[in-house]
């Protein structure tokens, strides 16, 4: 394939950083990306197909931070003719792990939703999802005032600005003093302690990630006395049949605009070093891709 644009994820800082041991050096990063199909796509993806894809690329083996790659057939999926590469680019991480999250913690319509950091790809994706699936409530939080009328102008009405009131009584405010069903949580640190606390009786919480640190610390009565659950996700281990449900979700809810990708910035693929800095360092409201 050729590459045409790739998504820069906390993911790809992970393994820079050496935070992740499988993965060894020499590696080009990128596990996500938009691409052409060039060579040996068969009848399912004809050359010349607009293509996005997630995978092992930049984990375990070479990545999208390139000119070219060769990709599973398992791991594409057909942009929708309305999306551009760049948009395409950063939707298959961030909107595969919401989407099947959501599915192993038993979604379903009228459920409270809580994903934190709303300007961030997953949180973002998280709500965006749980909102067009017909959750009750979809919230996200943020801890720049600026991000939250950022989040209002962009449509997201639910969101906690965390510089006016805590995490927990955003939550029970917006709900009504129930708390939230479900908690995808992308960030840990202290956030994952207060998330917790956010549920409702019978709920659960679902980690993935660690932007915020990679210790927390929690309440073990937030657990026993709401009988709630946590448990941990990661992408690539899930089996076919959840990311071919994943897909075709996500797909059909692109096409007819029920949810829509925001990319922050783009870069040349020379200034990945830089979309990396971006990412981590400033953190912005939305995707960073590289265009190639």
């Amino acid at each position: 394939m050729r590459i045409t644009a790739a998504g820069v994820t906390p993911l790809d800082h992970t393994i820079l950083s050496g935070e992740y041991l499988r993965a060894k050096a020499p590696l080009v990063l990128g596990s996500e990306g938009a691409a052409v199909v060039e060579e040996g796509g068969g009848s399912d993806f004809p050359v010349g197909s607009r293509v996005m894809f997630a995978g092992p690329h930049g984990v375990s083996e070479d990545g999208a931070y390139s000119e070219w790659l060769a990709v599973r057939k398992e791991n594409l999926c057909m942009i929708p003719e309305a999306i551009e590469d760049v948009s395409a680019a950063g939707i298959p991480v961030a909107y595969l792990t919401a989407h099947m999250s959501l599915s192993l913690a038993g979604f379903q319509a009228g459920k409270t939703v809580l994903a934190a950091a709303i300007g961030g790809s997953v949180g973002n994706a998280v709500t965006q999802l749980a909102r067009a699936l017909g959750a009750e409530h979809a919230i996200s939080s943020t801890t720049n005032h600026n991000k939250a009328d950022q989040a209002k102008a962009l449509g997201f009405d639910e969101v906690i600005d965390l510089t006016r009131e805590k995490l927990g009584d955003g939550v029970r405010r917006i709900t009504g003093g129930r708390g939230a069903d479900i908690v995808i949580d992308s960030i840990a640190g202290e956030v994952l302690g207060e998330a917790l606390g956010a549920l409702a009786p019978n709920g659960n919480l679902t980690t993935l990630g660690y932007s915020a640190g990679r210790k927390a610390s929690i309440d073990v009565t937030d657990l026993i006395w709401k009988r709630a659950t946590i448990k941990s996700f990661s992408l690539f281990p899930q089996p076919p049949a959840a990311w071919d449900e994943a897909w075709r979700t996500i797909v059909a809810l692109l096409e007819s605009g029920a949810i829509k990708p925001i990319v922050a910035k783009t870069f040349p693929l020379a200034e990945a070093a830089d979309a990396m800095r971006y990412l981590i360092e400033d953190r912005p409201f939305g995707m960073v891709v590289i265009a190639i």
